[in-house]
């Protein structure tokens, strides 16, 4: 028999928050725009019209709140630096 295997939600959030941020800046990319500057312009404004709506990638995004967003991502380079 196996030992019980304790998860963290946060982590799984943490993660899934991740994945959505690639998809995102991979369908900004796609559709011509510089993802880098689309997503800080949301960040920084709040305006959702930075980022577009091209397969749900705004709704996808704006799902999670900005600081949340802005946490995990300074926390992801700060583990790859």
């Amino acid at each position: 028999m196996e030992d019980t295997k304790v998860y963290n939600s946060n982590e799984f959030q943490n993660e899934y928050v991740s994945e959505i941020i690639n998809e995102v800046a991979n369908i900004l990319e796609d559709r011509g725009y510089n993802p880098v500057n689309q997503i800080v312009g949301y960040l920084m404004s709040g305006d959702p019209g930075y980022i577009s709506s091209h397969k749900e990638a705004r709704n996808k995004l704006t799902t999670f709140d900005r600081t949340k967003i802005l946490e995990i991502l300074v926390k992801d380079f700060l583990d790859n630096r």
